[in-house]
């Protein structure tokens, strides 16, 4: 039986000494959330945003936007935020409605406030090797959860299953950044499964429900499961099938509980960062 990797008691740890740092500073770090619409589970993640920067003292605040806003509305929200000496970090939840451009939104927020790490600036930095002023939540949650587990990258073949913006691209410039040998698989790849077995790392971000399965994962193999699915009988799922891979997996993250968790954590931890940068700390 693999050894979990559990997400939930690491974000707790780092949310609590995040509070612990925040409670010797008179001026507190400041993140704005903007949401447009009526998404449910944007809602969901906003609401548990703010929830949890408030619990470390930080001042948090959410911008609520109807569906039909227009884009430059949308930009001039951004660009008072960007003048605002009192916001750290400001976060567009996406998706974002079609009508509005989801990568001029993104760019018009300073990358010195880019708490997401998504300015192409940010995501350039990564890419060849210097630091962001800050790196995309998720992948950032997954290599301190292999950090933190004490689990080896520098030599290892990692394979990421997905190449979006937010997880797949970003996480594997984080693994090549820390030495390993990095494979990124997608729709079109010829012959997944053959290449998910050389893997070493696997990461598993293709927002399928139990898509990886048993035969696919080396034994003894770390697997780190990044979807969040739905059955139809409402029951949370991961990218993996995790009662079958499990049992071959040398480590494995559970969903929930695993990567989840520590992406809120890391949004607070990119916050601190940027107040630190703007307060000369």
């Amino acid at each position: 039986m693999s050894v979990l990797i559990k997400g939930k008691e690491l974000s707790e740890k780092i949310v609590e000494n995040i509070a612990q740092e925040v409670k010797n500073y008179e001026k507190k770090p400041g993140l704005t959330v903007i949401i447009v619409g009526d998404n449910p589970a944007s809602r969901v993640y906003v609401n548990k945003k703010k929830t949890t920067a408030e619990k470390a003292g930080f001042n948090s605040a959410v911008i609520e936007l109807p569906e039909d806003v227009s884009q430059q509305e949308l930009e001039t929200h951004i660009d008072v935020l960007n003048k605002e000496d009192t916001v750290d970090g400001i976060l567009v939840q996406l998706p974002l409605p079609k009508h509005i451009s989801t990568y001029d939104i993104l760019e018009r927020i300073k990358p010195e406030k880019d708490v997401d790490g998504f300015h192409p600036i940010n995501v350039g930095r990564l890419v060849i090797g210097l630091k962001p002023y800050a790196v995309s939540c998720t992948p950032f949650g997954i290599i301190k959860l292999l950090e933190e587990n004490n689990i080896e990258i520098e030599g290892k073949h990692a394979v990421v299953i997905g190449r979006s913006n937010i997880v797949g691209k970003p996480v594997a410039s984080l693994l090549l950044n820390r030495n390993a040998t990095v494979t990124v698989c997608h729709s079109k790849t010829a012959s997944l499964r053959r290449i998910c077995m050389q893997a070493d790392i696997l990461v598993a971000a293709v927002g399928i429900a139990k898509f990886v399965k048993a035969d696919w994962v080396k034994p003894g193999a770390v697997v780190i499961d990044v979807g969040i699915n739905r059955t139809e009988e409402g029951k949370l799922v991961g990218d993996v099938d995790f009662e079958e891979v499990s049992k071959k997996a040398g480590y494995i993250t559970p969903v929930p509980g695993g990567v989840g968790p520590m992406t809120i954590a890391m949004l607070l931890a990119n916050t601190l960062e940027l107040f630190k940068l703007h307060n000369n700390l």
